[in-house]
């Protein structure tokens, strides 16, 4: 039994998300900044696009963009968004705090948003000590623009990021006490380029120090610009995959970075790239797991449903429905808590990849039930319990 604590740290992906709802996306104030071409910079209903590509698109400020749009009303809700935040959260409040300590290092501006991550924040047991503020640029931030009445009542969300703070955000930040870690996570990397740029060197450094290393990703918007219909890298060269030893992609990223066509096609694609395990979410569809024995046991792949329960629940009980916002990021912080348990009795190699996937998809499940993808405790060990619950429930489907 190891009775050393565990260090996880994490770096990637954190912003501050902002969602203004009942923005008609057929308004004159909203279809002038419409995107004519593809990858023009313009706006497109279902996408993200940069703040910088936006100015250059409409030759108008963000400020003045954002003000048009939204006649001025504030947004309705703000949620701490981001891959690697949101994922590190939950894993924070999955686990004891005596026996587990889970790091963050990025950075943010000086500002309003800046303020409010950091006010949730500190009613999480996530240390927050490495993430830095600067007074060069801003909070990166995700703007949300709601239209419940688009396409014939289905609804669809735009998205404008502004990367900011993150495009400073270089591996020399990366001190020595975020290798001297059990486990290294980059979640959503794509939206920090210098670390995103530079995956390869970090996970080689990170393997000298004998860390376990995830990879969580996030839509690759940058390159996807620079490199339409192209694979996109991850890091330097395709000598990341062998320095992973959990690659975790929903279906449209494993797709994109494979350069194949179809989930089963990327699936074969990950399986002889060498790395070391890989897991595929898709929505409400089957998650998609392999490992190839390096940190857990073999196993061929696999292929597990969603929670029953949460869907069941989605369907019959509208009182307990919340939204999907963070289900991917929660997925992970659940994968990454269940291998931060495990090496507490296991050695690499000998880990389980269906526990991890199951205490992921109950984690992502929980989702289901709340608004937004961070859940701020009423007490300390709330959602852990919550969680097992659906995770015990879960367990229970998978062996019948």
């Amino acid at each position: 039994m190891n009775h050393k604590k565990v260090v996880v740290s994490g770096t990637g992906c954190a912003l501050a998300d902002f969602l203004y709802n009942d923005i008609s996306f057929d308004s004159s104030d909203f279809t002038g900044f419409i995107s004519r071409n593809t990858g023009d910079g313009g706006l497109s209903p279902g996408k993200l696009v940069f703040t910088e590509e936006l100015e250059k698109f409409s030759g108008q400020s963000y400020k003045e963009i954002l003000k048009k749009i939204t006649h001025s009303k504030p947004p309705a809700a703000f949620n701490v968004g981001g891959p690697s935040l949101v994922s590190l959260i939950h894993l924070s409040q999955m686990l004891e705090r005596n026996d587990y300590e889970v790091k963050y290092f990025g950075m943010a501006g000086q500002d309003a948003a800046a303020e409010l991550i950091f006010r949730i924040l500190r009613n999480t047991p996530l240390n927050i000590g490495h993430y830095i503020s600067t007074s060069c640029k801003a909070t990166p931030f995700t703007d949300v623009f709601s239209d419940p009445k688009f396409d014939n009542g289905h609804g669809e969300r735009t998205f404008v990021n502004n990367i900011g703070a993150a495009w400073d955000y270089h591996p020399d930040h990366l001190v020595d006490d975020f290798f001297k870690s059990d486990i290294v996570c980059f979640g959503g990397t794509a939206l920090v380029p210098q670390i995103h740029d530079n995956l390869t060197l970090i996970l080689k450094i990170a393997k000298l120090y004998n860390c376990i290393t995830v990879v969580n990703t996030v839509y690759d918007f940058r390159n996807e610009k620079r490199f339409p219909g192209e694979p996109w890298p991850l890091g330097k060269s395709k000598v990341s995959f062998g320095l992973i030893d959990i690659l975790i992609m929903d279906c449209e990223e494993a797709i994109r970075i494979s350069g194949q066509k179809t989930i089963d096609n990327a699936a074969l694609y990950f399986m002889v790239s060498n790395v070391s395990s890989f897991i595929i979410t898709n929505g409400a569809d089957n998650v998609y797991a392999w490992s190839g024995g390096r940190l857990f046991d073999t196993k061929r792949l696999m292929k597990l449903p969603v929670s029953g329960k949460v869907k069941e629940d989605m369907l019959t009980k509208p009182e307990l429905r919340g939204d999907t916002t963070g289900c991917g990021d929660n997925f992970a912080g659940g994968v990454i808590a269940s291998v931060a348990l495990q090496m507490k009795t296991r050695n690499p190699g000998q880990f389980d990849l269906t526990e991890a996937v199951s205490l992921g998809i109950a984690s992502g499940g929980f989702c289901c039930y709340t608004l937004g993808g961070t859940y701020i405790e009423e007490f300390p060990g709330e959602k852990r319990t919550r969680v097992l619950e659906l995770h015990k429930d879960y367990l229970k489907q998978i062996v019948i």
